[in-house]
């Protein structure tokens, strides 16, 4: 994958673009969202079938996620270069790490259909280059001091592992980009639990996990140690919040550091910015201010939670100067609507603007 290429993508689900409000138009949509977004079930749910119906519901949800996947994967890779970024959903398979499902994913026919079918979408993602990751839930967390959660962690991350290696992203250090990202955890153990229990994962795991910054216990600064051991995924966002409302730039001597932590391949970015219900007055081409939002009276919380879209301009201006040596997971709820407004804005309003915006490749930013 070229490293000189900026990209920035959405997570995990796809929103059709808002239809004209008739009957039709917004039956097409759900049936759009449908077709392009993975399902799932309960394991509650499958535990009360019967063997066969269970067979059959859960492979009927495997081969919708499947082709579902693929239908994101393709539509990410015919958009301009600089939007071919996609935060794969981790529920593709649900309940494979579960017992109740575990007679299911040992079906051979089941097995051929998964290898088959996320072979072609990793082939898919390289030949259109679009940069994939994984996120697991927030549960998913090396620095526990709770036994039977560190197990369920270490087994989280190999299923990731694998499907990532049936992907075609198995063969060493972060192949084309791909990347499992996960936080720290829990203070007691932190930073050195995580780095302990990252030995009791599968080869393919460690080989693509990474460790992103938080708003609460593992800053920019807390996270910044492991670096010699697993890339660094800097969130702005929680940064900002995290920080007291500081803004890191591009030149900041940490960023070298997290782009050391990569090891040669590009390294990947968060951002989102604060509700707009929360600042519905506020002037889109100033950063909103962290102080003074708190003297007003809004809890860190309350700041922490993500927009809808990416409204404010200045705060885009930021992502556009990271892109220099960054790829960005926008991690605003409107998903593919956000990320193709940021993406917009960075096109048409910022690269005309001079040089001073950063040496972003302009035939990157063409559609």
């Amino acid at each position: 994958m070229d490293r000189e290429t900026p990209r920035l993508g959405f997570c995990c689900k796809f929103i059709p673009d808002d239809p004209p409000g008739t009957h039709a138009t917004l039956k097409a949509a759900r049936e759009a969202a449908l077709a392009m977004n993975l399902t799932t079930t309960t394991m509650a749910h499958l535990k009360g079938l019967a063997p066969v119906a269970r067979h059959d519901k859960l492979a009927g949800i495997v081969r919708h996620n499947l082709a579902a996947l693929g239908r994101q994967i393709a539509w990410v890779g015919a958009r301009p270069p600089l939007e071919r970024l996609l935060r794969m959903a981790s529920d593709v398979f649900p309940g494979f790490t579960h017992p109740v499902a575990r007679a299911v994913y040992a079906d051979p026919d089941l097995s051929r259909e998964i290898e088959r079918g996320l072979a072609d979408s990793g082939d898919l993602a390289r030949s259109q280059g679009v940069r994939l990751s994984l996120h697991p839930g927030p549960f998913c967390i090396l620095a526990s001091r709770n036994p039977a959660a560190l197990e369920n962690a270490i087994s989280e991350l190999d299923y990731h592992g694998r499907l990532m290696e049936l992907m075609g992203y198995g063969t060493g250090w972060h192949p084309h980009g791909a990347h499992i990202n996960i936080h720290v955890g829990a203070r007691d153990p932190g930073v050195a639990g995580y780095r302990e229990n990252l030995a009791r994962v599968s080869r393919v795991a460690r080989d693509l996990v990474t460790v992103e910054n938080d708003e609460n216990a593992f800053g920019l600064d807390a996270v910044l140690p492991l670096a010699d051991r697993v890339p660094i995924v800097l969130d702005l966002h929680h940064h900002w919040v995290e920080s007291g409302g500081r803004y890191i730039e591009p030149d900041d001597p940490r960023i070298a550091r997290i782009q050391a932590s990569w090891r040669g391949v590009r390294p990947v970015a968060h951002v989102s910015v604060s509700r707009e219900a929360l600042l519905p007055d506020h002037d889109p081409d100033a950063p909103p201010d962290f102080a003074a939002l708190r003297a007003a009276g809004h809890s860190g919380r309350d700041l922490a939670a993500h927009s809808d879209m990416m409204w404010n301009r200045a705060v885009n201006d930021l992502v556009a100067r990271h892109l220099a040596w960054a790829d960005f997971e926008i991690e605003a709820k409107a998903k593919n609507l956000a990320s193709a407004g940021i993406a917009r804005q960075i096109a048409d309003r910022l690269l005309p603007t001079g040089t001073e915006r950063g040496s972003l490749d302009r035939r990157a930013m063409s559609a």
